[in-house]
């Protein structure tokens, strides 16, 4: 009789007539998680908290809570939060497409650059920005950065200026060069500094008056930008 009665009394609800505190945010009390699912889910917290505290704002505690899992499980896998969020931003990047053949070079440049415009004004493309912002004041972060992320657009433009050589319309060095990135490097300048969207204007440009002259120039030689200067670019990693 007792065993019914407590059977009774345990499905009852309590007295002010609300469901008993499950503690949603105590991890324990969660199904567990193992391997791959467990890290996906740290990652994707880690990106989540980027995007709403930024850099200087994310905690190692702030990321197991919102995983929903414990600090010890990070520290097993990341020794710090700059490991973890390089981690994530590469995991998670902002991923190179197979651009369509147009069948020439410019319009081949100008699809491939829209679609980095396109990717850049995402949130992840926030989170880049605010990520690059923090490593000018955390070496540690800005190698890892320098390292390990990328922000889309070098291997697209690869593609491009292989089939460009395979056509004729340049020469077979120059997917290899410094030249090759040059587009992308200011793109993603103007998205630094100005943020999205970025004006179609501002690809043309690029486009014509910078990188397919500097593409066809032979080795050596730059274009007239009008200054007497050199554009500058970097390689395509930041």
């Amino acid at each position: 009789m007792q065993r019914v009665l407590d059977k009774w009394l345990g499905v009852m609800p309590p007295p002010n007539g609300d469901a008993p505190d499950r503690m949603d945010g105590d991890h324990r009390r969660n199904p567990r998680r193992r391997g791959e699912e467990l890290k996906n889910a740290i990652l994707a917290a880690a990106l989540d908290e980027l995007a709403e505290a930024g850099y200087a704002g994310l905690t190692m505690e702030r990321v197991a809570a919102r995983a929903r899992t414990g600090k010890a499980a990070l520290y097993r896998r990341w020794p710090n939060r700059a490991e973890l969020v390089v981690e994530a931003c590469t995991v998670h990047r902002l991923s190179d497409v197979d651009m369509p053949d147009t069948g020439a070079l410019r319009t081949d440049v100008i699809a491939a650059l829209r679609q980095l415009c396109a990717n850049l004004a995402t949130s992840h493309g926030d989170i880049l920005r605010g990520l690059l912002a923090e490593s000018m004041h955390d070496p540690e972060l800005a190698q890892l950065v320098r390292e390990r992320v990328h922000t889309a657009g070098p291997g697209a433009i690869q593609g491009v200026l292989l089939r460009a050589v395979a056509r004729g319309e340049i020469e077979p060095w120059i997917p290899a060069s410094r030249r090759a990135t040059v587009a992308v490097d200011l793109l993603r300048n103007y998205y630094f500094l100005h943020g999205a969207p970025i004006p179609e204007g501002v690809i043309t440009e690029i486009v014509d008056d910078v990188y397919l002259p500097l593409l066809l120039a032979p080795p050596g030689a730059l274009p007239n930008t009008g200054s007497g200067q050199a554009p500058n670019g970097t390689p395509g990693d930041i």
